[in-house]
């Protein structure tokens, strides 16, 4: 039994993770602003705001990896979008990302070689209209991954994944309606939107001894959206 931590586990992908790993007979701490809903297995939830909160003293020991799964999807052209806008975004996409791998990287398992998954998304590879803001948060976490991996080798190892539209509340007002998401799922070569599960299972795979050799790698589950 390994013992994972899952920033932003409530929902989405960070739940769908959660339950992954408890069925495996690991031991989950989900940190999340709202209470997760679930199966409850061996999953330990804290109430946590990765903008106002300190992780003095709230990350548990000796952790065997870490999920960074608090995001944001803020469209809007970029002549309308004012400074402030990207600031708050970096905040919580970044920064928030840093300040959880400082605090985990402190209690991390000693007797184990711990694996960190952080996300990006697919528009950082191909460049869309409307994602500056998140193609700017998304772009740093890329490089702060390959950044880790080459610091913390061979003692830790990080990786991100990079998806595109995936079917999670955070995506919810794009996928409200069958049609909605139809038409989405259209624009992907597979034709279809990604569920929660296509990145949880990765998430899983990543945190497993079975990807050991993987580190600092940028791997993306997006239906061949990024390529073709």
């Amino acid at each position: 039994m390994k013992k994972y931590v899952i920033i932003g586990g409530s929902k989405g992908i960070g739940k769908e993770t959660a339950e992954l790993l408890t069925a495996e007979g690991h031991q989950v701490t989900v940190f999340s602003r709202t209470p997760y809903e679930g199966p409850a297995h061996s999953i330990e939830w804290e109430e946590f705001n990765v903008l106002e909160d300190s992780w003095e003293n709230q990350m548990p020991e000796d952790i065997d990896g870490l999920v960074y799964s608090v995001g944001s999807i803020n469209l809007k052209p970029f002549r309308g979008l004012k400074p402030e806008v990207f600031e708050d975004d970096f905040q919580l996409q970044v920064m928030g990302a840093v300040k959880a791998l400082q605090a985990a990287y402190k209690n991390f398992n000693a007797n184990s070689i711990p694996s960190v998954v952080l996300y990006s998304t697919v528009a950082v590879q191909r460049g869309m209209p409307f994602h500056a803001t998140v193609s700017a948060s998304k772009g740093a976490i890329e490089g702060l991954t390959r950044a880790i991996a080459s610091e913390w080798a061979p003692k830790a190892r990080i990786n991100c994944i990079a998806p595109s539209l995936t079917d999670t509340p955070l995506a919810g007002k794009f996928l409200s309606t069958p049609e909605k998401k139809e038409a989405m799922g259209n624009n992907n070569p597979m034709k279809r939107v990604g569920e929660a599960n296509d990145i949880a299972e990765m998430t899983a795979f990543l945190l497993s001894d079975k990807s050991s050799w993987m580190t600092g790698q940028i791997i993306h589950i997006d239906g061949g959206q990024s390529v073709l």
